[in-house]
This record gives structure tokens, sequence and C-alpha cells, in this order.
């Protein structure tokens, strides 16, 4: 029910509160993944998320500090100030958590399955809050909403097979480029957080972010040119023009923000079956209400559209956002070797991206491999890890 022109920017309106909630999709998607592949009942799937909510949790620090954070907007809505802020003070370490509401929301999808949302009654709630409070999800958000296979993009790296998310997501398709122009160098002997190698990746992001930024977004709304951005001979053309002695300057040789507040999930059981999946609502705590009736935080993901009308990133009926969110594989001789994703925003595909050069080129263990120093850069400001060494940083 969205229209390109709606937002007063200004006023958050595309952050916090009704306004800033996109259509859902995620639940869909999981019920999809589980009939596709699942060897176990939804209900079965969903007790331990619904024991959780009815009989509690304990507060963590992390959560602690993760409401009082985002309390001055949370204090604005009466059903999350009493969850989050009992008192006027933020839930503090130790503490129970107990959403009885939010567990039986949960009990109603275990039973129903996705229809409870998508045209049941936890759908009638949603919308019905959203007609009063001037939301834009309706009824057809919710029950026309499909989940759209993709195939992923496939890339290939000193003899791994790459896998990772095709468009809307902008991460495989990137984390593929940068890939095949780093193929043309000994990143091994480079050295690990030396600084060639340092300077080495963040050319190769600079390169990714300014392609990105012309070439981004829904593939039904974009022409997204995945084959050219993906492909050997444009990662020899972005190469060549790599110099190794000097930082440059990169604009998009083709003819887009993100939270990062996001949660990652590798599973892998006996039998081979492996996932690798990312959700994320956007900011913390979503668009920081709770819809009455339900317990549930919604997503704030309209402020990933491009409020200004016109744009690659506009909005439109219909459109997905685009995202860096990044699960990937990685195969040797079509077996499953490494998969992972990483939090971060717009620091994710990057993230990720170092990872699969920690695991392939510097040897490391997976633990080793996301816990190492990151870099990250999108044009002049170089961002780098403290692990790496002062005099590189230097």
């Amino acid at each position: 029910g969205a229209a390109p022109e709606m937002f007063d920017v200004i006023g958050q309106e595309n952050q916090v509160g009704p306004k800033a909630v996109a259509a859902p999709g995620s639940l869909r998607a999981w019920c999809l993944a589980l009939r596709r592949f699942g060897t176990m009942p939804l209900g079965d799937v969903m007790q331990p998320a619904i024991r959780f909510a009815t009989r509690g949790l304990t507060v963590t620090p992390y959560l602690s500090e993760c409401i009082e954070s985002a309390a001055a907007d949370l204090a604005k809505d009466k059903l999350a100030a009493a969850r989050l802020l009992p008192g006027g003070t933020p839930l503090k370490p130790g503490a129970r958590l107990i959403q009885a509401d939010y567990g039986e929301a949960l009990s109603l999808i275990a039973q129903q399955g996705e229809g409870a949302l998508h045209g049941g009654p936890l759908g009638d709630r949603v919308v019905e809050f959203m007609e009063k409070a001037g939301g834009f999800v309706s009824r057809r958000d919710l029950t026309d909403y499909r989940v759209v296979e993709r195939a992923p993009i496939r890339g290939q790296y000193r003899g791994w097979e790459i896998v990772g998310p095709p468009p809307p997501a902008a991460s495989g398709v990137h984390i593929t480029q940068m890939l095949n122009i780093l193929e043309g160098f000994d990143v091994a002997g480079l050295g690990f957080g030396t600084p060639d190698s340092v300077h080495l990746l963040a050319e190769v992001l600079k390169i990714a972010f300014a392609d990105r930024a012309e070439a981004s977004g829904d593939p039904d709304f974009v022409a997204v040119p995945v084959d050219r951005i993906t492909s050997k001979a444009y990662a020899d053309e972005r190469r060549a023009g790599i110099d190794l002695a000097r930082a440059k300057r990169w604009t998009g040789g083709l003819l887009a923000k993100e939270g990062a507040d996001t949660t990652h999930l590798t599973v892998a059981d006996g039998k081979g079956n492996v996932i690798t999946t990312t959700q994320i609502i956007n900011s913390l705590f979503g668009a920081r209400f709770i819809i009455p009736g339900t317990g549930m935080v919604p997503n704030d993901y309209m402020s990933n559209f491009d409020p200004r009308p016109g744009n690659a990133l506009s909005i439109a009926p219909g459109k997905r956002v685009t995202t860096s969110m990044s699960p990937m594989m990685a195969l040797r001789g079509g077996r499953v070797v490494y998969a992972l994703g990483l939090p971060g925003g717009r620091k994710i595909f990057p993230s990720a991206f170092q990872a699969l050069i920690n695991l392939i080129d510097h040897g490391m263990t997976l633990q080793e491999a996301v816990e190492a120093p990151r870099v990250w850069t999108e044009g002049p400001v170089l961002e780098i890890e403290h692990g790496i060494a002062e005099p590189v940083r230097a």
C-alpha cells in the first residue's frame, strides 16, 4: 500500500512507528523451507520458541544494553514500555522477560501454519492496528505475499565453488566479483594483515561498492547486470586499474542503507543437510513498538528504500528491498565444506568476503576466520579493526 512520495523523512516516519513497517515475509519463507526440506512438523520446530516466550527467558547483559540504547523510542509505545522498561528503566541483566501474548501468537502459528498471519487471526490484528495507526501494511499485502525462489549466484575461486544469494541481495554478486578480482593476486603470499593485503582488500571493496551503487535492487524493477558483474572478463577489466602503490577513487564501471541488527544461523545435520540463513527486522527492535494482541515487534524495512522518487531503490508497489545479507557456502568437489554468514548492515558482505579469503587463502579455522580483524571502506575513509598491527594501520 506504499506510494513513492509518502514520507516526511525528517520526522523519521520511515524508521520508527507504523509507517516504517514493510510487508513481512520471513514466516512464509521458513514454512516453505520446512515443507520442502525439513524433517520435523512445524509444531515441534516451534515448541522451544513458544516455551521461551511463555515461561520467559533471562535477560542477558547484551539485551539490557540494547533496550537501553533504544529506550527513547520504546518509551513512546505503551506495550513496549511496559514490557521492556518496567517502571521507566530498562530490564536489568538477570531479570525474567515473559511474553505471554507472543507465546499465544506463536502457538496459533504452530496450529494453523503461516495462514495465521497471512489471512488469519494474527493478520486481522495487524491490519486492524495498521488501519487505525496510519501504517501501510494491508490485508492484501499479507495474503498476496509470495516467496520467490531464485537460483543462487555460483562463482569459482581457486578451485572452490562459492555459492551466495542472488538479487535483490547485493551480496552474492559482489562477493563473487571481489573474489574474481583477487584471484589474479597471490593473496596467500601477501599474508594476512600486511600493508599490501589490507590495501588490496580496500581497493577491491571500493570497486564493489561503486558498482553496487550503480546496479543494485529488485531484479523485477532494476536491470541488474549479474552476468557482467560476476564475469571473469569484467574482473580482469577492474583488476587492471588497481595500483598496489596507491589508493584510488573508484566510480561504477557498469552503467544504495541497512541496519546492523542481524541474526545469522548456520545448521548442519548428520545426513549432510546444511542451511545457512540470515534474518533481520532491520534496526534494533525494528519499528520499536508492539502490535497489540500479538506481542510481535514489526520490522522497519521501509527505511531501506530511497524515499526520493525516480531512483533505483525508490519505493514502488510490490518491490522487494535490496539487502547486504550474505549467507554463503563454499564447496569443494561438490561437497559443502564451509557455510557461514555474519551481521553488520552494509558491512555484511565485505565481512563474509573476508571470512572466505581467511579460510581459503590464509588457512584459518572457521572460528579464526570470523573473529579475525576486518577492514571496511566505501570510499575515502578506510576503517581497520584493532587486531591489525599498529604499524600496518599507520
